[in-house]
């Protein structure tokens, strides 16, 4: 009887989340830009309809009622596959407008990706998604069985859409795990796999609770008037994660003109790296090492050297740069110093003004 009682629940509830997962994410999509060369919603809302149908079918009701409402976010090229999430991963969340939009961002791909071409591929490769250049990976890929797994999801219908340009897949879970309590914290919510230039698997997705908030490093030295140095080391920050990915605690020093910004990459990179020291050192620890004790940084072979002005103050100063504003910013993964100038690498004698 109290199983009866309840027979409308269900309904209900279904409803309810498909209208918050829609009203989340709409006002995100209104900041899509608009690209023409695309077909329109009008011209291709036979196929999407066609699609819909097919995902409620196999139990992907949200994302089929999106897929109708709002294909901007999804489709974005010719061709496009989709990874359909489970509706019980998005009924409950908790995310903002924008981190549904990135969510589902992550799970759509501008590549025609069968089930057929997915087992071609090798363990270990990587394909775009279309959030901002973030890869997803094959962790597993077995022919015979045609079993297929992203991000360790396992794709679990596969090939639920083949109709032109749009192929759709769902999967078992999403492939990211996005905690909003730490995204104000500077932490990427979407956790990715590093993969190299040729799409092939570095390093899985690391948990960036435990590795130091580069995206927050960046805004904090932005707001503070640093931003030519947050320039430099955005740009440069894919080769430092590159071979420093686990890199836990840092202290940059920062500097409030950077005219290396427009240098070749490979000069601005060991610049910015000869600023950075791959562990936390607040000013009162800077100060009580020895005169002409080293600091290893993340230039290889480049060290930085403590020196004292000859004054009375006996003030600390680092390659004979004034630390302007010591402990400028401090988390428990970074410290950042403020410094009167760029430091200046012997062998480059033009890198300083």
């Amino acid at each position: 009887m109290a199983c009866s009682s309840n027979w409308w629940r269900a309904p209900v509830y279904f409803t309810v989340s498909v209208l918050l997962a829609f009203l989340a994410i709409s006002t995100a999509l209104r900041s899509l830009p608009r690209d023409n060369s695309l077909p329109t919603k009008t011209t291709i809302a036979p196929l999407l309809l066609d699609a819909s149908s097919a995902l409620r079918k196999s139990g992907f009701n949200i994302i089929a009622t999106l897929l109708q409402i709002t294909p901007e976010i999804f489709i974005s090229s010719p061709h496009s596959t989709i990874f359909a999430i489970p509706d019980s991963s998005i009924a409950n969340a908790s995310h903002t407008s924008w981190l549904l939009k990135h969510l589902f961002q992550y799970h759509a791909s501008p590549l025609q990706l069968s089930m057929k071409d997915l087992l071609k591929k090798h363990q270990g490769s990587c394909f775009p998604t279309l959030f901002h250049g973030k890869n997803v990976a094959l962790t597993k890929v077995d022919e015979k069985e045609r079993v297929v797994e992203i991000n360790h999801v396992l794709v679990s219908h596969p090939d639920i859409f083949l109709n032109g340009p749009l192929t759709i897949h769902g999967v078992l879970g999403p492939f990211t795990s996005m905690d909003p309590r730490y995204v104000n914290q500077g932490w990427d919510h979407i956790q990715a796999p590093i993969c190299d230039s040729n799409l092939s698997l570095v390093s899985e997705a690391i948990d960036t609770k435990n590795v130091v908030e580069w995206t927050h490093v960046i805004r904090l030295l932005s707001s503070k008037g640093f931003v030519s140095f947050a320039i430099g080391l955005n740009s440069v920050l894919d080769g430092i994660l590159y071979d420093k990915m686990k890199l836990n605690s840092v202290t940059v020093f920062a500097p409030p003109e950077f005219s290396f910004v427009a240098s070749a990459s490979s000069l601005l990179e060991k610049i910015v790296r000869f600023h950075i020291l791959p562990r936390k050192l607040t000013y009162m620890e800077l100060a009580s090492l020895p005169a002409n004790a080293t600091l290893s940084t993340l230039a290889p072979d480049h060290d930085l050297e403590i020196s004292k002005a000859v004054n009375i103050t006996q003030e600390l100063m680092i390659n004979q740069v004034k630390i302007v504003a010591p402990n400028m910013f401090e988390s428990k993964k970074f410290v950042i110093h403020g410094i009167s100038q760029a430091f200046k690498l012997d062998e480059l004698p033009n890198t300083s003004r």
